[in-house]
């Protein structure tokens, strides 16, 4: 079984959202794209919305060295980026 991921950069937004999503399935990837599509985008979850998200799967496992690490994905600092310096 091959990962899938997704990336909200991706997905055109007013936000610039960063979030990235993945999982095993492309069920629970879906599942949990449109949660996210629905609660911080406030889209309506339609057979629309959901084909669209479907389009933007990708194989594999994201890039983490382009996205700042886990902290690009969730937001949350670790040690060494606190303590680099701004």
């Amino acid at each position: 079984m091959t990962r899938k991921y997704i990336d909200c950069r991706e997905y055109p937004s007013d936000m610039n959202c960063s979030v990235m999503i993945s999982a095993d399935s492309d069920e629970e990837l879906l599942e949990a794209s449109v949660q996210h599509a629905v609660a911080v985008h406030q889209h309506q979850d339609t057979p629309e919305l959901r084909q669209q998200i479907r389009q933007l799967f990708k194989e594999g496992s994201p890039d983490m060295s382009m996205t700042g690490g886990l902290a690009g994905r969730t937001g949350m600092e670790t040690d060494a980026q606190r303590s680099r310096p701004t």
